[in-house]
């Protein structure tokens, strides 16, 4: 399998492939564009049949081998087995099992119609992004231990990702963390889950500014090559390729436990910020998987949902952009939604650069085909299966008022945001899968609001406010934020 950036000359595109361990420790192209596979490996049915009874370490084997072909199946297996653990999933709901680590709960069957859930936030720090990254952590030591070097990640956060990566390579060897994360901006749990980490390998960074001031840092540091290749500059943020494909592996799991033969099909909906997640399960429909539709559901910051209702892609500025009770979900730059925008106008790397440039430019691009608009791609659109929806404080204090009431649990305030939207395109016969976002202690500000107690929290967490936090406040400053990576990667 190889590999090619999302902005590449087609004319230079074949001296310039990447195989999967090429790019496994980095982020960005250097050309600023987005890896992306020359080709989507395929799945057919005989394959799927095979993969029903497997465990989920060893269908992660299976997804994994057609992306990396240059790591020896034996070490992806070994790899998979440490990874996907009960031990390390075991913070499931009473009645779930640990083993079957991203377990389905039927929430209601009427009228044909089905909404599920599954269950993503079993890991570590109870959020979604546990899947792809504790496997990361291990994919990264690995690939380390064989170069004999060192890997400093910088990436940002707005609020799961940045936990997620200093939990899955906290004490791992030859590798530091730097996150960035937006100042006040995430819940008090969040903040102590990350500020509260004491490993010497683990460097907080509070940014005064929002989440895409982080991520845009981020881009400015791997866009700079020289800064990058001497500080050996990687990344966690779901711009990482290898992210992406460990995520593919629970849309698979999602439908293989949800159907009983390869004529059914079913239909997901992904809480959705900067297309990472979502981003997975088009690659997991592209690969054959049935997928009737898949719905991204935004808070108030919701240039996605603007995009999918209207084919017009505009940022908003950091003054523009929302702090919301959902706020892993407050962003208004979707970093990862190059990679579709490549698929969509058919893997022309030039036009995919020149839409890019007018973001930085102009803010955006309209696909809409209307008088004046940058082309008409947005009819194509259709052919991919996507919708989609906004939810609204007000709407998700509702839904976890009523999933509480209907179904007996509590849900985060993401969650609620896509069952909220998810029942908006429910079918008779095609099962809605929502795929969960993160367990509702982390969101307890909102929880007591909607249901006037606290949620439960899993053993381990009862305190963890209380604990000591060490961070560093800095301003939106690239220079500065240099310096420091400079000062503590001893490069």
């Amino acid at each position: 399998m190889q590999y090619v950036s999302t902005r590449a000359d087609a004319s230079a595109a074949s001296h310039s492939l990447q195989q999967f361990s090429d790019i496994l420790l980095g982020g960005l192209a250097p050309d600023g564009g987005l890896y992306l596979p020359v080709e989507y490996p395929q799945v057919n049915g005989e394959e799927l049949n095979k993969w029903r009874h497997l465990s989920y370490a060893d269908l992660a084997v299976e997804i994994l081998k057609k992306f990396a072909g240059d790591i020896p199946e034996a070490d992806l297996r070994s790899l998979a087995k440490k990874t996907y653990t009960a031990d390390v999933y075991r913070n499931v709901r009473e009645g779930e099992n640990a083993a079957d680590i991203t377990p389905l709960r039927v929430l209601e069957e009427t009228d044909g119609k089905k909404l599920v859930l599954q269950s993503l936030s079993n890991g570590p720090t109870l959020a979604f992004k546990d899947m792809a990254m504790q496997l990361l952590g291990n994919l990264f030591e690995y690939a380390l231990a064989k170069q004999d070097a060192q890997l400093n990640i910088f990436g940002a956060t707005s609020g799961d990702t940045g936990s997620a990566a200093e939990y899955a390579m906290r004490g791992k060897k030859g590798i530091k963390v730097f996150m960035l994360s937006p100042h006040k901006k995430m819940s008090a749990f969040q903040t102590a889950q990350m500020f509260s980490l004491q490993d010497p390998n683990i460097f907080n960074i509070a940014v005064e500014g929002v989440f895409d001031d982080c991520q845009d840092m981020v881009k400015a540091v791997s866009n700079d090559l020289e800064f990058k290749a001497r500080h050996k500059i990687g990344t966690v943020n779901s711009i990482n390729w290898a992210r992406v494909v460990a995520q593919v592996v629970y849309y698979f799991r999602g439908y293989l436990a949800a159907t009983r033969s390869n004529e059914q099909k079913v239909s997901f909906t992904v809480p959705s910020g900067n297309f990472g997640n979502i981003c997975a399960g088009h690659i997991a429909r592209q690969m054959g998987l049935p997928i009737d539709k898949l719905v991204v559901a935004t808070n108030e910051n919701d240039v996605l949902d603007e995009f999918f209702r209207t084919g017009i892609y505009r940022v908003r500025k950091s003054a523009e952009t929302y702090h919301t009770s959902s706020p892993s979900m407050d962003i208004s730059k979707a970093s990862n939604f190059e990679r579709f925008v490549f698929d969509l106008v058919k893997g022309d790397g030039k036009r995919v650069r020149e839409l890019f440039r007018k973001v930085e430019t102009d803010g955006g691009f309209d696909l809409s085909g209307a008088p004046g608009s940058d082309g008409d791609e947005f009819k194509l659109v259709g052919n991919y299966g996507f919708k989609s929806g906004k939810s609204t404080h007000d709407d998700r204090v509702q839904t976890i008022r009523d999933v509480a009431d209907d179904y007996g649990i509590v849900i985060d305030t993401h969650t609620a945001d896509g069952i909220k939207v998810a029942k908006e395109y429910m079918e008779p016969g095609v099962p809605m899968i929502v795929l969960e976002t993160a367990l509702a202690a982390k969101f307890n500000e909102t929880i007591l609001e909607a249901l006037g107690e606290d949620a439960e929290r899993p053993a381990g967490f009862e305190n963890i406010e209380a604990l000591p936090q060490r961070f560093e406040v800095m301003p939106a400053d690239v220079s500065r934020m240099k310096a420091y990576i400079a000062a503590n990667t001893g490069l």
